[in-house]
């Protein structure tokens, strides 16, 4: 039987940075069974002491991103004294920045998910992006800042959705033998195109286990290996026509898929250079 740990992620805003520093740490500990518990909008009241007395009882681990000076030392004097583990995500990064630069921190909490412009424009790449999935539309090929090909189960539906998240206007084209390639593919720029592929005895598995979620039988063209490997093969030589950059997502996660994306773009950060 696995260990369970509980993960208390405290923030005075959404919380979700603490909590994705918190699955970042401990998915380096597959063997632990970890609790996640996030309490966003922390305040100095009742309910942080509550929440205090609970890791206590539970001797869980905290992590937090609490900006405010004496909300922080709250809690990390309470788990000081009551032997608990924490972690104060932001404030020793704060205090070294201030330290650095001579500069006095705002202090203000939830900066981060502000409503400005780099909001709004990630919300107009989510937009583009929906309606550009599947090859819906072929005009949005040359509008897009990056254009993901791959056959059936290349991960292009939600790597699209990811990098949109990241302000990214992304198109993706399903490719298809004996299928029509809109004219418009061409006239893209090859270094915003990148084809996905992937290796067969993944295909294969991924798409019998399709088959059986759909209550079909897996033994399909759709998942035969010969009918595969013409896919690969038709797929790798628009690569080739095309002269654009290739990615295996095998075994990857959508994150690492996504990362070599944004260094094959030239992408610093989130932000489109």
């Amino acid at each position: 039987m696995s260990q369970r740990v509980d993960v208390f992620a405290l923030s005075d805003a959404a919380g979700e940075t603490a909590v994705r520093v918190a699955k970042a740490a401990f998915a380096q500990f597959p063997q632990l069974d970890i609790v996640y518990t996030k309490y966003p909008f922390v305040k100095n009241d009742d309910q942080l002491k509550n929440i205090l007395t609970l890791a206590n009882e539970k001797k869980a681990v905290i992590l937090h991103t609490i900006v405010s000076k004496e909300i922080s030392k709250i809690i990390n004097t309470y788990c000081q004294e009551h032997q608990i583990t924490y972690y104060d995500i932001l404030n020793p990064i704060i205090g070294t920045f201030g330290q650095m630069t001579h500069e006095e921190p705002i202090r203000q909490k939830g900066l981060i998910h502000e409503l400005n412009q780099n909001y709004f424009d990630m919300i107009s790449a989510m937009e583009f992006t929906v309606n550009n999935d599947d090859g819906k539309n072929s005009k949005g090929l040359l509008e897009a800042d990056l254009v993901l090909l791959g056959i059936s189960r290349t991960s292009k539906t939600p790597l699209s959705l990811y990098l949109a998240n990241k302000n990214i206007k992304v198109a993706n084209l399903p490719l298809v033998p004996k299928a029509a390639i809109p004219d418009e593919l061409w006239k893209v720029n090859p270094k915003k195109i990148v084809g996905l592929t992937n290796d067969m005895n993944v295909l294969t598995k991924i798409r019998r286990q399709r088959m059986i979620a759909y209550g079909l039988d897996p033994d399909t063209t759709y998942s035969e290996e010969d009918e595969i490997q013409k896919e690969l093969d038709y797929s790798n030589k628009i690569y080739k026509e095309l002269g654009c950059p290739v990615i295996n997502v095998a075994d990857r996660s959508i994150e690492e898929t996504a990362a070599l994306i944004m260094e094959q773009l030239n992408i610093n950060g989130y932000t489109k250079s």
